[in-house]
């Protein structure tokens, strides 16, 4: 009866002692690992819209210069685009 009990206390002091390591290994991701995880994803995505920025930059046109752009909408049927009528009735 006795070992009965002392296997229970061991048990449940190694549940407690899991439970407490799990606690502060999340509170220790949570304040160290995780701002550097968050800054580092900041950093990367600034970045890339920097690298879309220089690339909008670079992409426009000097003073003066003049273009004549298509618009290719203006080629396809009106038809195409508006979809199918469909006549309902109100059922009361």
């Amino acid at each position: 009866m006795n070992l009965l009990i002392i296997l229970y206390i061991v048990n449940f002091l190694r549940t407690i002692l899991i439970i407490a390591a799990i606690y502060y290994g999340i509170k220790l991701f949570s304040k160290y690992i995780l701002p550097l995880l968050v800054d580092k994803g900041l950093k990367n995505m600034q970045q890339k819209m920097q690298n879309q920025q220089r690339q909008n930059q670079r992409s426009s046109r000097p003073d003066g210069e003049i273009t004549i752009e298509d618009n290719k909408n203006k080629n396809k049927d009106k038809s195409q685009t508006k979809g199918d009528y469909v006549d309902f009735e109100e059922v009361e």
